[in-house]
């Protein structure tokens, strides 16, 4: 069986936790929100085995997250700007959205540290530029990345 089967709700908490201290928020609900409109705005770009490829190295909670009611007929749309990025993800369930403007980042930064960064890397690297972009995180001490759970 799958590590991430065997382990998944302790997976999934581990991430929403750090989602939730990176973007200030208090709520299982709210985190959830955010991370469905950042998963949402980034798969809008990818065709259907990109996508696919780069939900095989999530966890599988992450994973069920990424691929739930994707309408996989829709040809990509081009990655744009990051604040047009970001108002996308925001504009997710307007009147029930709470999703900080730092939510890309926040996402990211949360990813990094619940995946085996070789599978990322890798999957990364057979995406275009712009989201290799989209996961990338700035930090000045790489350590905080590590993988959280192994």
């Amino acid at each position: 069986m799958p590590w991430t089967y065997r382990h998944a709700t302790r997976e999934w908490r581990a991430f929403l936790e750090d989602v939730k201290d990176k973007m200030s928020l208090t709520s299982d609900n709210s985190a959830y929100t955010a991370v469905d409109g950042v998963f949402q705005t980034f798969r809008r770009r990818l065709t259907a085995q990109q996508g696919l490829d780069f939900a095989s190295v999530l966890p599988s909670v992450l994973r069920a997250m990424f691929v739930h009611n994707w309408d996989i007929t829709t040809p990509p749309v081009p990655f744009a700007a990051r604040d047009v990025l970001t108002a996308e993800v925001i504009a997710l369930r307007r009147h029930h959205n709470l999703t900080p403007d730092n939510a890309i980042e926040a996402t990211a930064w949360a990813v990094w540290r619940c995946t085996n960064h070789r599978d990322l890397e890798r999957v990364l690297s057979n995406l275009p530029e712009p989201a290799r972009e989209f996961w990338h995180v700035e930090t000045d001490n790489p350590s905080e990345l590590d993988q959280r759970i192994v």
